[in-house]
């Protein structure tokens, strides 16, 4: 496993999202990936089965210490006492002290940014939190939310795939050492089926889904969460540390795209 190495914490570069993952099918994934070696778990409060991961981390022989675990605060739970109530009701949940990174999810304009941050703060400081930031945001919004925050952003998880184009955030991120953390990087499945990443896949004996999350990884100060019940998929999306895209190979992969974004978005909700 490689680290992201952001303000004097490391990362996990790879992880486990749990989106659209309920009940046992949640709680075995989970189990699984944590046999296999994965150390970083994401949840949300908004998918419904922060009880089913926190369950399964606790059956798990991983110690607490060794996990990077983070979930989201839901679209309505942004005012002050809504912050502080919810974030406890997913600790309860998740069967912990503390989670290590709680996130803004998405925007919600009926509740100021700088009283929902301030809300999270709080929490750091009571040792609920040990890390916040946000998801969806963009430059300027997150370039806000660093101004307003009494705690640093450790993160902004946004979609971001070879065809979904993110280098004016991840400039942004590096330049201000905030990580960039990738949900759906294998574009919705779209990059499965991808004829350049299975022609860089068959150069390196690899998969077109280990070649998307290794441009991924190979990118300074990103990381990534692919979503995966499949105990196969699992421990391949793990197999992406034993090789390295050239230069070339990276620039190449990179082709953004927001019509073959939707397209695959649209398959992807369908399938």
């Amino acid at each position: 496993m490689e680290y992201v190495t952001v303000q004097d914490t490391e990362i996990p570069a790879l992880g486990l999202g749990t989106w659209r993952m309920r009940g046992p099918t949640c709680r075995e994934a989970v189990s699984t990936a944590l046999d296999l070696g994965y150390r970083h778990i994401d949840t949300a409060q908004a998918y419904k089965n922060e009880r089913e991961v926190g369950a399964a981390i606790r059956e798990s022989a991983v110690d607490r210490e060794d996990l990077f675990l983070t979930t989201k605060l839901d679209w309505s739970n942004r005012d002050r006492a809504s912050v502080h109530r919810s974030t406890r009701a997913s600790l309860n949940k998740l069967q912990t002290d503390a989670v290590d990174l709680l996130l803004i999810h998405q925007r919600n304009l009926r509740t100021p940014l700088e009283e929902t941050l301030g809300a999270m703060a709080e929490l750091r400081e009571e040792g609920l939190v040990r890390h916040i930031g946000v998801s969806n945001f963009s430059v300027e919004r997150l370039d806000r939310a660093r101004q307003l925050a009494d705690a640093p952003i450790l993160t902004d998880q946004i979609q971001y795939h070879p065809f979904w184009d993110q280098r004016d955030l991840l400039e942004y991120c590096r330049i201000h050492d905030v990580m960039l953390t990738a949900y759906s990087p294998l574009a919705h499945g779209g990059a499965l089926y991808d004829d350049l990443l299975r022609e860089v896949s068959t150069r390196h004996g690899k998969t077109p889904a280990q070649v998307a999350l290794r441009w991924l990884v190979q990118q300074d100060g990103v990381a990534t969460i692919p979503k995966s019940t499949s105990p196969e998929h699992l421990e391949s999306n793990l197999e992406v540390f034993d090789f390295e895209l050239t230069d070339r190979e990276m620039r190449a992969i990179r082709r953004p795209s927001k019509a073959r974004t939707a397209a695959h978005f649209v398959r992807g909700r369908l399938s």
